[in-house]
Protein backbone atom coordinates (compact mmCIF):
# COMPACT_ATOMS: atom_id res chain seq x y z
CA UNK A 1 0.00 0.00 0.00
CA UNK A 2 1.30 3.38 -0.83
CA UNK A 3 0.58 6.14 1.89
CA UNK A 4 0.06 9.76 0.03
CA UNK A 5 1.82 12.14 1.46
CA UNK A 6 0.45 13.62 4.75
CA UNK A 7 -1.54 17.22 4.27
CA UNK A 8 0.06 20.58 6.78
CA UNK A 9 -3.43 20.22 8.31
CA UNK A 10 -2.41 17.15 9.57
CA UNK A 11 1.01 17.70 10.26
CA UNK A 12 -0.68 20.68 12.29
CA UNK A 13 -3.24 18.17 13.94
CA UNK A 14 -0.55 15.43 14.91
CA UNK A 15 1.57 18.10 16.51
CA UNK A 16 -1.59 19.49 18.48
CA UNK A 17 -2.02 15.80 19.86
CA UNK A 18 1.19 15.56 20.58
CA UNK A 19 1.27 18.99 22.82
CA UNK A 20 -2.01 17.82 24.22
CA UNK A 21 -0.41 14.08 25.61
CA UNK A 22 2.48 16.33 26.55
CA UNK A 23 1.15 18.66 28.73
CA UNK A 24 -1.58 15.64 30.39
CA UNK A 25 1.46 13.26 31.16
CA UNK A 26 3.14 16.22 32.80
CA UNK A 27 5.67 15.07 34.96
CA UNK A 28 4.61 11.31 34.63
CA UNK A 29 7.33 9.38 32.94
CA UNK A 30 6.67 8.16 29.42
CA UNK A 31 7.87 4.77 29.81
CA UNK A 32 5.10 3.87 32.41
CA UNK A 33 2.35 5.83 30.40
CA UNK A 34 3.09 3.86 27.27
CA UNK A 35 3.23 0.42 29.15
CA UNK A 36 -0.03 1.23 30.86
CA UNK A 37 -1.71 2.34 27.45
CA UNK A 38 0.05 -0.94 25.65
CA UNK A 39 2.32 1.04 23.50
CA UNK A 40 5.80 1.02 22.84
CA UNK A 41 8.01 4.15 24.24
CA UNK A 42 8.93 4.84 21.04
CA UNK A 43 5.79 5.16 19.30
CA UNK A 44 4.26 7.38 22.79
CA UNK A 45 7.77 9.40 21.90
CA UNK A 46 6.89 9.80 18.38
CA UNK A 47 3.66 10.74 18.52
CA UNK A 48 4.10 13.29 21.06
CA UNK A 49 6.99 15.14 18.92
CA UNK A 50 4.49 15.21 15.79
CA UNK A 51 6.56 12.54 14.25
CA UNK A 52 3.48 10.01 13.62
CA UNK A 53 0.51 12.53 13.02
CA UNK A 54 -1.86 9.98 11.86
CA UNK A 55 -1.64 7.20 14.77
CA UNK A 56 -4.19 4.87 14.80
CA UNK A 57 -7.77 5.39 16.97
CA UNK A 58 -7.04 2.13 19.10
CA UNK A 59 -3.28 3.73 20.31
CA UNK A 60 -4.29 7.23 20.88
CA UNK A 61 -7.67 6.01 22.82
CA UNK A 62 -5.86 3.99 25.12
CA UNK A 63 -3.15 6.89 25.80
CA UNK A 64 -5.91 9.36 26.17
CA UNK A 65 -7.45 6.69 28.99
CA UNK A 66 -4.26 6.29 30.72
CA UNK A 67 -4.02 10.21 30.72
CA UNK A 68 -7.66 10.52 31.54
CA UNK A 69 -8.42 12.37 28.82
CA UNK A 70 -11.78 11.64 27.10
CA UNK A 71 -11.61 11.22 23.26
CA UNK A 72 -14.02 14.27 23.00
CA UNK A 73 -11.24 16.40 24.85
CA UNK A 74 -8.61 14.96 22.47
CA UNK A 75 -11.03 14.95 19.23
CA UNK A 76 -12.18 19.19 19.63
CA UNK A 77 -8.24 20.07 20.64
CA UNK A 78 -6.90 18.49 17.58
CA UNK A 79 -9.31 19.57 15.49
CA UNK A 80 -9.70 23.06 16.58
CA UNK A 81 -8.71 26.09 13.99
CA UNK A 82 -5.70 28.09 14.05
CA UNK A 83 -7.86 30.94 15.93
CA UNK A 84 -8.81 28.44 18.62
CA UNK A 85 -12.72 29.19 17.62
CA UNK A 86 -13.87 26.06 15.45
CA UNK A 87 -12.92 22.97 14.36
CA UNK A 88 -10.45 22.96 11.37
CA UNK A 89 -11.68 22.07 7.29
CA UNK A 90 -9.96 19.14 6.32
CA UNK A 91 -7.58 19.53 4.25
CA UNK A 92 -9.15 16.43 2.02
CA UNK A 93 -12.43 14.10 1.52
CA UNK A 94 -11.30 11.32 4.76
CA UNK A 95 -12.08 8.77 1.70
CA UNK A 96 -9.04 9.86 -0.03
CA UNK A 97 -6.73 8.82 2.81
CA UNK A 98 -6.16 5.23 3.92
CA UNK A 99 -5.27 4.94 7.70
CA UNK A 100 -3.26 2.85 8.77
Amino acid sequence: MVRLPLTPAEVERGQRLGALLRRARGERSMLLTALEAGVSPETLRKIESGRVATPAFPTIAAIADVLGLSLDTVWSEINRSDDGVGPARPARHPAQRLAS
